[in-house]
């Protein structure tokens, strides 16, 4: 019997986005519940988390998920996770001056990333099922002063994606050039615009018992 790993898009918004709630995932599996990243308007309904995982430490809103977390019993921290069959990797991400990471979801046969900021496609989320990535800029990078990283363009994010295996692309970090471009009706070349509340599933296969 299989089991379901789901994964509710909690936010799809770049920070001071005027339209979307801050990007951020909630997974569910067996019992087990994890955040990553969002909030304020993109937290989990309230209920026991096993942790709430973040991509940035030093980002703009640490002082908001640290009390929201705070609500849900746990710290947030960038680090890895075990849940039974589950294990979720933290990477590092090319993005900024500081260290920055993204998450890796394994599974028996399954991987799923959350990537939601990056100036360079990370090489570790190859050959996902589902990722969620990096959706700042639309038909341009983004580059921040100094030269110290900034948000790779959809474009690129596309055809880095299609270039590693990825299954399913969901943009998940709309900022507001991309905005501007779905006024204008465009649409991604490669994947599709992520959308706050829907619920993407995956069945995870149960181990077969040697007898």
């Amino acid at each position: 019997m299989n089991r379901w790993l789901r994964l509710t898009l909690l936010g799809v918004g770049a920070m001071n986005s005027p339209r979307f709630a801050p990007a951020g995932l909630l997974l569910q599996y067996a019992g087990h519940r994890v955040a990553f990243d969002g909030g304020p308007g993109a937290e989990p309904p309230l209920g026991r988390l096993d942790a709430w995982l973040v991509t940035d430490e030093q980002s703009e809103l640490r002082s908001r998920l640290h009390k929201l977390a705070a609500a849900h019993g746990v710290q947030v921290r960038a680090g890895d996770l075990e849940l039974g069959d589950v294990r979720v990797w933290c990477h590092p991400v090319a993005h900024t001056s500081h260290p920055a990471y993204g998450y890796r979801i394994e599974a028996p046969g399954l991987a799923v990333t959350w990537a939601p900021e990056f100036w360079e496609f990370p090489e570790w989320a190859a050959g996902a099922d589902l990722m969620f990535a990096e959706a700042a800029a639309w038909n341009r990078p983004i580059r921040f002063r100094g030269g110290v990283g900034g948000h790779a363009s959809v474009r690129t994010v596309g055809e880095q994606a299609a270039r590693h295996g990825v299954r399913r692309l969901v943009y998940a970090h709309i900022g507001r050039p991309t905005l501007r471009a779905i006024d204008a009706a465009a649409k991604p070349e490669v994947g599709e615009w992520g959308v706050e509340g829907r619920t993407y599933s995956l069945p995870v296969p149960a181990r077969k018992v040697r007898r």
